[in-house]
């Protein structure tokens, strides 16, 4: 497997020390600023995903007229103009968009939790399964709490979810700026 650093001389990252630190600190804001309106952003991360469902129906939509067979003009088209509607769906009724979202999230967290265990109990001849298996019990865990909490919860845990990604961003980040520094 290749780095994207392997290219990268050593020196030329230990410059950018301070473009890291200042990166880390500035997600670490963000994020303790979505810690403190977890209802704020929520709808900020709803906003960015119809912004993206916006784009990706654009993009079907201009594809559609690509192809040459009517039955994937339809098919692309249909695909399309869904993505769109989604993506409206999320700028006028947000609140709503949140609890799709985090249904969605609790059943894909379930599903990838119990696929987790699965595989960890197929490993279970191998050092370390059990880790993979905890993992997994984990994983299920958080979508079951989630999805039981449903939808009351899809008020706030799109934001939770935004900012502790955010705070574990911006502490990566200034570590790796304070690490290059020495």
């Amino acid at each position: 497997m290749t780095s994207v650093f392997n290219d990268m001389p050593e020196s030329s990252l230990r410059s950018k020390w301070a473009w890291f630190l200042g990166l880390g600190v500035l997600l670490l804001i963000c994020g303790l600023i979505a810690l403190s309106n977890l209802l704020m952003a929520t709808v900020v991360s709803v906003f960015y995903v119809g912004m993206l469902m916006l784009a990706g129906g654009v993009i079907y939509l201009v594809h559609a007229f690509q192809v040459r067979r009517w039955d994937q003009v339809l098919f692309w088209a249909l695909s399309g103009v869904l993505y769109v509607l989604a993506g409206i769906c999320a700028f006028v009724n947000p609140i709503f968009t949140s609890a799709a979202l985090t249904l969605f999230l609790a059943i894909a967290l379930l599903v990838a939790g119990i696929f987790r265990v699965w595989v960890g109990m197929r490993m279970r001849p191998l050092k370390g399964w059990r880790w993979i298996a905890a993992s997994g019990v984990i994983t299920a865990l958080a979508g079951f709490i989630i999805a039981l909490g449903w939808p009351v919860n899809s008020l706030w845990i799109l934001g939770l979810f935004l900012a502790f990604d955010l705070i574990v961003q911006g502490w990566t980040m200034i570590a790796v700026g304070l690490g290059l520094r020495s």
